[in-house]
């Protein structure tokens, strides 16, 4: 009798563990493309695929960063197509605060730095959707959570990316500056090439910044 209640509590832990670990290794897979993607296509897939895990493994807060990050990244994608953007920029903002509202504000500062990353690019998406209507409010908001970002955890090297993004593609005369987004981006590098080995982690930005830095003569 004992045996049989032993082995029902065991059945019962395992079907309340499997699929969280199936979960984590669906995680670490869609990763692994997403290091792949480059169109909207991609990521929209992605992005659907990161809401199922989401939905399986629902304290992690990983999957609904993925999320956003995948609609930000496709904000970004439709710069010169801005009227495309808002619905995407709106779903990054729904799903990165799921994600923060998983993290522990007072421990997981990394964590929170790259939560801040995708905050400042989906502000930054929205800049996109018109320029002329939108930079005003959303330029300066995005800006300050780059730089919260950074503030936040001073080795993320996507914060750096972001830093030396925004100092590469602002004109001279409001503050851009080749030389300081040449320094943000070889540091950036330097760290991506230490955590290049991350597998859910967030360890994107190589890619980027490595097509920046050729750009700076």
């Amino acid at each position: 009798m004992k045996n049989s209640v032993l082995i029902i509590m065991t059945l019962a832990l395992l079907q309340l563990t499997a699929p969280a670990q199936n979960a984590s290794k669906e995680l670490e897979a869609t990763v692994e493309n997403l290091d792949k993607a480059k169109t909207v296509k991609d990521y929209q897939g992605l992005a659907d695929h990161f809401l199922k895990i989401a939905e399986l493994e629902k304290t992690n807060w990983l999957s609904w960063y993925y999320a956003a990050f995948c609609n930000a990244k496709i904000g970004w994608l439709y710069q010169e197509d801005g009227d495309k953007i808002e619905p995407y920029a709106n779903l990054a903002d729904e799903q990165i605060t799921k994600s923060q509202a998983l993290l522990d504000t007072g421990k997981q500062k990394n964590e929170l730095s790259e939560a801040y990353c995708v905050v400042a690019m989906f502000n930054k998406a929205k800049v996109f959707m018109n320029p002329a209507t939108y930079g005003a409010k959303f330029g300066p908001r995005a800006f300050n959570y780059m730089l919260l970002a950074q503030k936040t955890n001073p080795e993320n090297p996507r914060a750096m990316f972001l830093l030396g993004w925004e100092k590469f593609y602002t004109p001279k005369a409001y503050g851009g500056d080749k030389a300081k987004a040449k320094e943000w981006f070889t540091n950036a590098k330097q760290k991506l090439e230490i955590n290049s080995a991350a597998r859910a982690y967030p360890h994107w930005g190589k890619t980027e910044v490595e097509g920046l830095l050729k750009q700076i003569k």
